[in-house]
């Protein structure tokens, strides 16, 4: 498998395109603002951004009517991943709520995913649900497929993921929890829903100086 941005062409292998769904990408932020500011989320009257990447603010998907909007737009992107020939995508942020302050529930964000996994299906891609393991099984019985999850070895998270779905891909950016989680695999206790990947926090091209890759 690999996953690439729905910016770049699919190599041939199982493609995973990585689609920002829930929040803006930074060279689209200040466009997004101009011509629709309705589809962001706004806190008295400033749009809400994300603290970790201040370049991209989140959209509001707290009504029918906004989901449906928002959803029309990732969706144009989703539908650009398949042309390009994808087998899957990965949905990224689905874990804003948690950086709205309250302004958008897990309710919200679920109601909005649903609409993302029926889009992606209708175009014959699989979904991905990426990270937020508090809402895993709420997630999959929307129908999503598998799961990106970073650094779950670190966080513990990993077996929440597997206990739920089929296919769960790790990638872990500390080799202290990368060799841990191999230790496993390739022990009695080897999980075979979890594949491990170890990679720099930059996501370096292969020959890129401090490029990191690892698999077991």
């Amino acid at each position: 498998m690999v996953i690439r941005d729905s910016t770049a062409a699919p190599t041939g292998r199982y493609d995973i395109c990585y689609v920002n769904g829930f929040q803006t990408q930074p060279g689209e932020t200040a466009r997004l603002l101009r011509e629709s500011p309705e589809l962001v989320l706004h806190r008295n009257g400033k749009p809400v951004q994300d603290a970790g990447w201040p370049d991209e603010v989140l959209y509001d998907i707290t009504t029918p009517a906004l989901r449906t909007r928002v959803a029309e737009r990732i969706g144009a992107v989703i539908a650009s991943c398949a042309a390009a020939g994808f087998d899957a995508v990965e949905i990224d942020n689905l874990d804003s709520y948690t950086r709205s302050g309250g302004l958008i529930t897990p309710e919200h964000t679920l109601a909005y995913t649903g609409l993302l996994v029926d889009r992606a299906h209708s175009l014959g891609l699989a979904f991905a649900q990426k990270n937020t393991a508090e809402l895993v099984r709420e997630v999959r019985a929307l129908g999503a497929d598998l799961v990106v999850a970073e650094e779950c070895q670190e966080w513990k998270e990993c077996h929440v993921y597997t206990r739920v779905y089929p296919v769960v891909l790790d990638i872990e950016y500390q080799r202290a929890a990368f060799d841990a989680a191999c230790a496993v695999q390739r022990s009695t206790a080897r999980d075979p829903r979890l594949s491990v990947i170890l990679r720099d926090y930059g996501v370096s091209p292969r020959g890129a100086r401090g490029a990191v890759h690892g698999t077991c």
